[in-house]
């Protein structure tokens, strides 16, 4: 085959993958009907929300932990310090609705190197229930949030997450996070799971408490310095399958930053390369950027206009994904195609960040993936 023949093949099978990943993604977030209602014999839960610090719409996410429709579940907040921001906002919740179950715990205990893992720890082990969902505190519970959880569970299944959707951009920097977060990370996270490589994603995990507990506890989940890459690991290790909820839910976004929003994606980047390098090194080839260039020169072997050729590539491409963003429901407006273009040309930079660096910051902590390199080792 000449140059431009592979380069043509390489574009077409990128661009068809794009596209069977977006439909895939589409149909596991087709709309509902309505509010998926509490089953007859509905379990106890426990839902444990770490808090620190005060997220935008904190107030909106907090509050819709108290407005579940669901028989019996108790909501365990957590803080690390007394003074910290975000107790005043919690005891103000839980004062407001004294018909909900709910407790605040304050303590700051250190069995890992994962300060939000530590942070729930003490959460985990004063839940009443066998069912316990860990969620952060930026996430927006609908009303039917515990059943569509448990709707997920299945004879093999070791845990039931949500990657997080962000909605309420309020500036470019947001929409841009939009476009990593719903079109390129949900999707892919979806496309994953719907052909059996599950993954645990720390934003909202449901658990049953007996298959962690038997497995080291809470505690176990430190043997990597991101707690849904241990999760996944255990469960992976004792045979259990990993599942993600049909439609997931909202992390509304508000303002942001493009530094908070570039180390933020840095983060995130250098804990996949460290936890799961084999998955992560095909990362660089889910840009637009190789797949237009490679129709660009493939355009020859058809004796197509390679700069219309490599339109229609992206035509599809980003069509695609505003497919896939209408029809689950998720931010799109005009401002989603250039997000939807600068996060492509992003991605190279971002992969390059992941393997050079191990460094990073999480809300004030600076922290490093060696630790983690050093834990693989040891367990090994």
């Amino acid at each position: 085959m000449t140059i431009s023949q592979c380069a043509a093949a390489f574009g077409a099978a990128m661009v068809s993958v794009q596209v069977a990943s977006a439909t895939i993604a589409a149909y596991r977030c087709r709309p509902r009907k309505g509010p998926l209602a509490p089953p007859s014999d509905a379990p106890p839960v426990s839902v444990v929300r770490p808090l620190c610090g005060i997220d935008p719409f904190l107030a909106e996410t907090l509050g819709s932990s108290f407005s579940l429709d669901y028989p019996n579940y108790e909501l365990v907040f957590c803080l690390a310090h007394a003074d910290d921001p975000a107790a005043p906002l919690a005891r103000r919740l839980m004062a407001a609705h004294p018909d909900i179950a709910s407790r605040l715990l304050i303590g700051d205990d250190r069995p890992s190197a994962n300060p939000k893992l530590n942070n729930c720890v003490k959460g985990w082990k004063a839940a009443a229930h066998q069912w316990i969902i860990l969620a952060d505190a930026n996430v927006m519970m609908p009303k039917d949030y515990i059943q569509r959880l448990l709707e997920r569970w299945r004879g093999n299944t070791g845990i039931v997450c949500a990657p997080p959707i962000g909605s309420a951009p309020a500036s470019f920097a947001a929409e841009v996070e939009c476009a990593f977060l719903n079109t390129y990370q949900a999707r892919w996270q979806y496309t994953g799971e719907s052909f059996g490589f599950g993954f645990a994603q720390g934003k909202t995990m449901l658990w049953k408490r007996e298959i962690l507990d038997a497995r080291g506890g809470i505690e176990a989940l430190g043997a990597e310095i991101a707690e849904d890459a241990a999760a996944t690991k255990l469960l992976h290790r004792a045979g259990y399958v990993a599942h993600a909820v049909d439609g997931s839910f909202d992390q509304p976004l508000g303002v942001r930053k493009w530094r908070e929003v570039w180390m933020r994606q840095v983060r995130w980047a250098r804990l996949r390369r460290a936890t799961f390098p084999l998955h992560f090194a095909p990362e660089l080839l889910t840009t637009s950027v190789f797949t237009l260039a490679a129709v660009f020169i493939g355009a020859a072997a058809f004796d197509w206009s390679p700069w219309l050729a490599a339109l229609g590539a992206a035509l599809v491409w980003y069509g695609s994904e505003a497919v896939l963003a209408a029809v689950a429901g998720w931010s799109l407006s005009w401002a989603s195609p250039l997000a939807w273009m600068i996060r492509d040309v992003m991605l190279p930079a971002l992969f390059i960040q992941a393997w050079t660096s191990n460094e990073f910051t999480w809300r004030g902590n600076e922290m490093t993936v060696a630790e983690d390199d050093e834990a693989i080792g040891a367990a090994r």
